[in-house]
């Protein structure tokens, strides 16, 4: 019997849980020592499944650039570290990341007013359907992106956040366009689960992998909420770290 046999029957594609378990054990370092995933006829033993059904893992976990075929040698994982993002009283992006990384991107992929939710209304303490501005954005780190976010500020207090966006490529240069200089972090929630299709086609990842989602309130230094956001983050390309 294999070792890790997959569990089949479950809903989850062989090839998926494959590439979940590859994931994690070169997360966990397992292949450290040669730098290599094992052979497709060694994982094919090892999972209980035949030679294809690894190769289209192999072949996921390629697109997320977690590995690289190398003809004549195997699959080679590549050394991308994570980038460590600490969330502290002022978390900011691009200082967070700090000299991590060379490049800092930030895309603007849609804006508009609405009408805020009841979930959205109470982070940011307005009354409930209270206009908002709701910006949808991907930010990356030397070409790889790192997390997508869907943020909410009031649209009475900064009616011109999507332009400022568009054009600073950062909200807390787009805060202190409209006269917001500082602003701290109230509460960060949390989870770790399972990408939908948008996320996967927005982080450029393959099917089972895993995001971090924080859900995140801002506010000014007088407590009054700024922003309320939904940021999904890249498990496999971020850490976190909370300071206090």
């Amino acid at each position: 019997m294999a070792r890790k046999a997959v569990e089949r029957q479950t809903g989850v594609a062989l090839w998926r849980q494959i590439a979940d378990r590859v994931r994690l054990a070169i997360s966990n370092g397992d292949y450290d020592a040669t730098g290599m995933v094992p052979p497709e006829t060694a994982l094919a033993r090892e999972f209980g499944v035949n030679r294809h059904t690894v190769r289209s893992a192999l072949a996921a976990l390629a697109e997320e650039g977690l590995v690289r075929a190398v003809q004549g040698r195997g699959t080679l994982i590549e050394r991308k570290g994570r980038v460590t993002y600490p969330i502290s009283r002022r978390t900011r992006f691009s200082a967070g990341l700090g000299g991590q990384v060379k490049e800092i991107g930030s895309q603007l992929l849609a804006h508009r007013e609405v009408q805020s939710s009841s979930e959205v209304a109470a982070a940011l303490a307005l009354p409930p359907g209270a206009v908002v501005v709701e910006l949808q954005t991907v930010s990356s780190g030397d070409g790889r992106p790192l997390s997508a976010t869907i943020a909410y500020f009031p649209a009475g207090r900064f009616p011109e956040m999507a332009q400022r966006y568009a054009r600073l490529g950062s909200v807390t240069k787009a805060f202190a366009a409209q006269g917001l200089d500082d602003y701290v972090r109230v509460s960060t929630d949390i989870v770790a689960r399972h990408a939908d299709a948008e996320e996967l086609k927005l982080l450029k990842l393959s099917a089972g992998a895993i995001v971090i989602e924080a859900l995140s309130v801002n506010a000014d230094v007088e407590g009054r909420p700024v922003e309320y956001s939904r940021t999904r983050f890249a498990a496999d390309r971020m850490k976190f770290r909370i300071e206090t």
